[in-house]
């Protein structure tokens, strides 16, 4: 009985061990993932600084989220987000497909700038839809082929809060004025359940839609025109053809950036 009772507690130690294991080497696991295949994803620079992984939990925080702008936009960066947090249904990792419960993106810091007829989101966006696509288009073919497509995702909850969404207008003499703006909660339930599943792909473009349409959202555009109003009211310009130029290149820049 004593044998039976020992050789008990060494399984639930070695599996034990095995899980923290495991657990401990998923964080590596998510950073190389995030910065290999997320760039290939929006075509900007992409990738996260660290991620740490509780062991008893099997949470994971991501730190230093940070995503580039594409080429032709001046500003250093489109998006950057201190902490994401993903809540992954540990008993799913082996299945397809991998359900997470729960991704919070808390406080992203959002750039949004316009150049010409098309702006930083949009190109993003435009990019992350052309993976999508090709994405599926190879699951198609594979599934064809009886090869298997890959892993896809479900997730519960995809939360993203208290962002902020930065704006810079270039003034007639060169110099630039900015404001700022609350971005609206974000929050999807059940990412890919209906399609049993999405990839990587057609999650980050199901996303980026939505960040997107919130980011030109009337809240937004009317606290960034209230606040660009404010600002150059403030501006000491003596001329008035000169003030009226500035007034009238914000109204312009406003208008043409949020499709306004």
């Amino acid at each position: 009985m004593k044998k039976l009772v020992y050789a008990g507690i060494a399984l639930v130690v070695i599996v034990a061990a095995v899980l923290i294991i495991g657990i401990s080497n998923l964080g590596p696991i998510i950073k190389t993932a995030v910065n290999k295949y997320g760039p290939a994803m929006t075509k900007t620079d992409l990738r996260v600084k660290d991620v740490n992984i509780s062991l008893f939990s099997g949470k994971a925080k991501l730190k230093d989220f940070y995503l580039g702008n594409p080429k032709g936009f001046k500003s250093p960066e489109a998006m950057s987000v201190n902490a994401i947090y993903v809540d992954v249904d540990e008993k799913s990792i082996t299945r397809d497909p991998i359900v997470i419960d729960r991704i919070e993106v808390v406080g992203p810091n959002i750039t949004y700038e316009k150049v010409r007829r098309t702006d930083n989101f949009q190109s993003i966006l435009s990019n992350v839809k052309t993976s999508a696509d090709t994405s599926k288009s190879s699951s198609s073919s594979k599934k064809a082929s009886k090869e298997s497509p890959g892993k896809k995702f479900v997730i519960r909850d995809f939360i993203i809060t208290d962002g902020k969404v930065n704006m810079a207008v270039v003034m007639p003499a060169g110099s630039s004025i900015s404001a700022s703006a609350s971005l609206p909660k974000i929050h999807l339930k059940n990412v890919g359940e209906k399609s049993g599943g999405a990839t990587a792909e057609e999650v980050l473009y199901i996303v980026f839609t939505e960040l997107y349409d919130k980011i030109v959202s009337p809240a937004v555009t009317a606290t960034l025109n209230k606040e660009f109003k404010g600002l150059t009211s403030r501006i000491p310009i003596e001329d008035a053809e000169t003030k009226k130029s500035v007034e009238k290149t914000v109204k312009e820049t406003v208008k043409g950036l949020l499709g306004k």
